[in-house]
């Protein structure tokens, strides 16, 4: 199912919508390598190793995938530099920083209410 381009209508903005460019956006960003992505980048400027050395456990191609995922949502700026080998720093943009104070308030909620999670989990069994 291709999205629709409303150009800004109140409808494309509707993520129960199953067309609408939200949903399309919100369902790229709401996995836990763009999540940890944004919060590893934070306010500084890395190149791909250190992302990669930065986020315990994920793959070349997720990180690779995911940044251009990210750079194509117009989150990340990706600069090369004309060297070799090629330099290439990633770099959150002004709606990646905006998002990341989501995320942020996603880790305080976390950490509020961690125990209250494990102890969920220890009566259910899992």
């Amino acid at each position: 199912m291709g999205t629709k381009q409303l150009k800004g209508s109140v409808d494309e903005a509707d993520v129960t919508r199953a067309d609408s460019l939200a949903r399309e956006i919100f369902s790229d960003i709401a996995n836990k390598w763009a999540l940890l992505i944004i919060e590893c980048i934070a306010d500084r400027t890395l190149r791909f190793s250190e992302l990669r050395d930065g986020i315990e456990g994920i793959s070349h191609k997720m990180l690779t995938q995911n940044l251009r995922m990210l750079e194509r949502n117009g989150l990340v700026d990706r600069t090369v530099y004309p060297t070799v080998p090629a330099k290439v720093e990633y770099t959150l943009t002004e709606p990646g920083r905006a998002l990341r104070v989501t995320i942020d308030g996603m880790c305080d909620w976390t950490h509020a209410y961690l125990g209250h999670i494990e102890e969920s989990r220890r009566r259910f069994g899992s």
